[in-house]
């Protein structure tokens, strides 16, 4: 990615928390001060916690909402491969954006995302692609007005810094007015908060039951460097994220092991 001297030609927008949600309407309103042409492919319902998947087994409808704008009944890759191989048509994006998502993606919890599975299907694309999150502590007041107002000057900073190929940025806005918030501050990915995912049963009005999976989330031991303390502290965090997750410790074990046998 290169400084862009103008406004980026062609932005290509999705989400996971669904086509109706606030934060896409926060991230349409950012894009349209980046970016001369602005496409908006996002799920029709609320796809959190879908991750990379797209859909093998079931077709994707499609529904016209405006001018380059679009829902899909599907998962938030299946929305940016959609909109990039299909009806984009001869149209390439300069850049994905997906978010603004409602709360953030911090450690592990970035592997669940599906607002994070956007961006990184993006990559797969040869796309690049940035991922961006909104913290809060209260689900009824989260804080946009931090979004709306940092997020055009990060994504400018970011753009601003080369790279030998696309890449795949999470960053996470803070849970504090914009005013307060620290400078955009280089992160590793680390453990974050979750700490498993608890099985919650219920029964329905006729006397059957169900089950709802739930991530529980405490606070856990994570390095200065990383995502979930840069943003406790207030600053905004962005990490570069691959594909690659080879352990490499285990490989080199591994190796070994298997060379005395």
């Amino acid at each position: 990615m290169s400084a862009p001297l103008t406004k980026i030609p062609t932005v290509l927008l999705t989400n996971d928390d669904g086509i109706d949600a606030p934060g896409l309407a926060v991230l349409e309103a950012v894009a349209a001060e980046l970016a001369h042409e602005v496409w908006v492919v996002a799920p029709e319902h609320d796809q959190s916690g879908t991750s990379h998947s797209i859909s093998l087994h079931s077709p994707l409808r499609v529904s016209r909402r405006g001018e380059r704008r679009f829902g899909v009944l599907g998962t938030p890759g299946d929305c940016v491969v959609t909109a990039v191989r299909h009806l984009m048509g001869g149209t390439r994006p300069t850049l994905v954006l997906s978010g603004i998502n409602r709360g953030a993606n911090l450690g592990v919890e970035t592997m669940f995302s599906g607002t994070v599975g956007a961006a990184m299907t993006g990559l797969l694309l040869d796309l690049p692609s940035i991922a961006l999150s909104q913290a809060f502590t209260d689900r009824e007041r989260v804080r946009w007005d931090t979004a709306r107002s940092l997020a055009p000057g990060v994504i400018r900073q970011l753009l601003a810094v080369s790279h030998d190929a696309p890449v795949c940025l999470n960053v996470n806005f803070p849970d504090v007015d914009a005013g307060a918030a620290g400078p955009l501050t280089v992160t590793r990915q680390g453990v974050g908060l979750v700490q498993g995912i608890d099985v919650v049963p219920e029964v329905d009005p006729r006397g059957f039951e169900y089950h709802w999976l739930r991530f529980a989330r405490a606070p856990r031991e994570n390095a200065p460097d990383s995502e979930t303390a840069v943003v406790g502290s207030g600053r905004v965090s962005v990490t570069p994220l691959q594909f690659e997750r080879t352990d490499e410790r285990t490989f080199a074990a591994l190796e070994a092991g298997l060379r005395k046998g």
